[in-house]
């Protein structure tokens, strides 16, 4: 399998998920309880809009031929608008319905207002419904009389269907707000878990994961689940609270009407159910050729001059277009699903806006059913597939923040190969003997890069490492600064084992200076103090001139506030060599590391490092890597390796003079050198 390819993730358990993406929101608790209160009074106020259009439609507009009694010589409850008429006192029945008893209702006479041509009448029904007959025809002024109380109502009824729709705007804004406040605060956290993590962990871990990979966990991956956190988590609650207040209003105002209308929720389940079980790979699928994207294109760009120098650019790009090609391949695949499920969701919607309308249309034809009802059963329908059709997009948004963080937790449940020691030892003043006693190692099992490594470093001692490529001298740097751990055997610093040291503490004992100088996107002096505030701008500049680098900084333009470009561009390999040198020299450390440090520089720059490295190594331990032999002569001892053995020791008179693999290493150099 590619480096690039992502690993296979087993079966995903959302609700674990879910319960480990819910434990950063614990610290914001106040916030979300205060957003729920908002969603509860935000589905209160939408909701009641339907209602009180309803209201409107029954009890005001169509108002003027509702059945009214006849309350002459009774007390009219309080509150209830009644209209005087001649002798009568005419008061809705509606408006008396739960303020008399039924028995007492049903024994009095009904009177309607009925239009006759231009005019209107007054009818009355005899309380058994067999008789009727009309009382008198009304004047224009007594029908105001009766219309006065409605267009009351509807005044009165607008200004409440304002103050709902205008607060409603409010809440919403309220809530969105707290909502995005949150989800930024969370996603700060999670990315700062994550790199925080990432630190920690040893090299075996970067060596298996490419560059591209990690900046797709930490960026794509979590503005996924920024998206989860501001636009599902609680709207996606206001969506079920939305759908469960429309079911109690809609069976509140007719429960027939309601069951016809929830004959789609079986639909409504299947579909979602089909949809979320393909969906899920689908996404699956479009974040693992994202990062596989991401990564092609960080090696592609990093490499962009090798790229070109060896023309591969036709070769590089196809591999790349390959690559994006397959992501668009998947995001098409997920693109069908979720194209297919919403015009799912509005055909249902339309099978039920149907089956409303036949059976409601028939019951307010048959006069068992008010305009008003249907109307606001119309809309309750409308609105209950807005929040399912919403639902389909969160949920999209749902499936890819699952697969999302199960990549992000995959990743921060990464153990660390390197852990810190339970019972921590300490060097408080560091001598520098060094020890290696019968290490063995293998970056992979079966695959030993050393054997039985036993060597003896006496404090202030120079010892360099020699052998051919892949003998194992980079690999004894590594252990010694605990980026891997010995399979067997141990290595120790005044005789105590380094995995009994902190990482920070044994680190900060040890100064290295690599072949590959890593230099940041900063100014020159930011380089070499690495955030350390204690080296101030003078000791910059004290440091540079002691290792031979303020010659070339003095004369760029800006000098120790220089700029450098990233991977440091804009320098030479020998500058930036001499950089790494003075930050080595800023740390103090004990014991001093030099990796192939002088392997790419031309000699002038190389008789300024050696210069700068006569300096620094005086009363420190120092370890060299050398494949030039000329370079380390000087050494208090050479350790010649061979396939990840110790084959000779001495110094460089002593070695020349044992003919071995050393001399011949020499003379193949001196040979090579005399030709050039």
């Amino acid at each position: 399998m590619s480096i690039h390819e992502e690993e296979k993730l087993g079966k995903a358990y959302d609700a674990r998920l879910i319960r480990r993406l819910l434990r950063y929101t614990k610290p914001h608790k106040g916030l979300l309880i205060l957003s729920l209160v908002l969603v509860a009074l935000i589905t209160i106020a939408e909701l009641s809009g339907p209602y009180l259009i309803k209201v409107a439609i029954d009890d005001h507009i169509n108002g003027l031929h509702l059945p009214m009694v006849d309350m002459q010589g009774e007390e009219v409850p309080k509150g209830v608008p009644a209209v005087q008429l001649d002798e009568r006192v005419l008061v809705r029945e509606k408006k008396l319905s739960g303020k008399l008893e039924p028995e007492s209702l049903a024994m009095k006479p009904v009177f309607y207002i009925e239009k006759q041509g231009d005019m209107y009448a007054l009818m009355e029904w005899r309380a058994d419904g067999a008789e009727r007959f009309m009382v008198k025809r009304l004047t224009e002024e007594e029908v105001d009389r009766f219309r006065d109380q409605d267009v009351r109502g509807l005044y009165w009824l607008s200004g409440l269907y304002l103050f709902l729709v205008s607060s409603a705007f409010l809440l919403n804004y309220g809530q969105t707000y707290i909502l995005n406040l949150i989800a930024q605060r969370i996603i700060r956290k999670m990315r700062s878990d994550m790199f925080a993590h990432l630190q920690r962990l040893s090299f075996s871990f970067f060596d298996r994961n490419p560059v591209g990979r990690l900046v797709t966990r930490v960026t794509n991956d979590t503005q996924t689940l920024n998206e989860m956190y501001s636009n599902v988590m609680i709207n996606l609650l206001k969506d079920f609270c939305m759908l469960a207040g429309i079911m109690v209003f809609m069976l509140l105002l007719n429960v027939k009407l309601a069951l016809v209308a929830f004959l789609t929720l079986p639909l409504i389940v299947g579909a979602t159910f089909v949809y979320r079980k393909y969906a899920r790979e689908a996404l699956r699928e479009v974040r693992s050729k994202l990062s596989r994207i991401n990564a092609a294109l960080n090696e592609n760009i990093t490499g962009m001059r090798v790229v070109q120098m060896f023309h591969r650019e036709q070769r590089q790009f196809d591999k790349v277009h390959a690559i994006n090609r397959s992501h668009f391949d998947a995001n098409n695949r997920e693109l069908h699903l979720s194209s297919l499920y919403r015009p799912v969701m509005d055909f249902i919607y339309a099978i039920g806006l149907a089956l409303i309308i036949w059976y409601g249309g028939g019951q307010m034809v048959s006069g068992v059913l008010e305009f008003g009802v249907l109307y606001a059963f119309i809309d309750y329908v409308n609105r209950f597939f807005k929040p399912i059709q919403d639902m389909a997009e969160k949920f999209t948004v749902l499936q890819q923040s699952m697969v999302s963080s199960e990549r992000i937790f995959q990743m921060l449940d990464e153990r660390d190969e390197l852990p810190e020691p339970t019972a921590p030892r300490h060097l408080d003043n560091v001598k520098g003997e060094i020890r290696f006693e019968h290490v063995s190692f293998a970056y992979n099992p079966n695959e030993p890069v050393l054997h039985d490594v036993d060597l003896t470093i006496s404090p202030g001692e120079t010892v360099a490492f020699v052998g051919a490529t892949g003998a194992g001298k980079s690999s004894i740097i590594s252990l010694l600064c605990r980026f891997y751990d010995v399979q067997q055997g141990r290595i120790t610093i005044d005789g105590v084992d380094v995995r009994d040291l902190p990482k920070k503490e044994l680190r900060g004992h040890i100064g290295l200076v690599q072949q590959d100088v890593f230099l940041f996107s900063d100014d020159i002096k930011t380089n070499i103090r690495l955030g350390n505030e204690h080296i101030d701008d003078e000791k910059v500049r004290e440091i540079c001139r002691f290792v031979n680098a303020d010659a070339f900084i003095e004369k760029l333009p800006r000098q120790y506030d220089e700029p450098i470009l990233e991977r440091g561009v804009n320098l030479s390999a020998g500058q930036r060599q001499l950089l790494a040198v003075a930050r080595t020299l800023a740390f103090n450390p004990s014991i001093l590391i030099l990796d192939e440090a002088t392997a790419n520089i031309d000699t002038e720059t190389e008789l300024l490092i050696q210069d700068a490295f006569a300096k620094i190594s005086k009363g420190r331990t120092t370890l060299i890597v050398a494949h030039r032999l000329s370079t380390i002569q000087h050494a208090d001892k050479i350790v010649v390796l061979h396939k990840g053995r110790i084959r000779e020791i001495g110094s460089h008179q002593e070695l020349l003079r044992q003919d071995g693999l050393y001399r011949k290493l020499y003379e193949l150099q001196y040979r090579e050198a005399y030709r050039a």
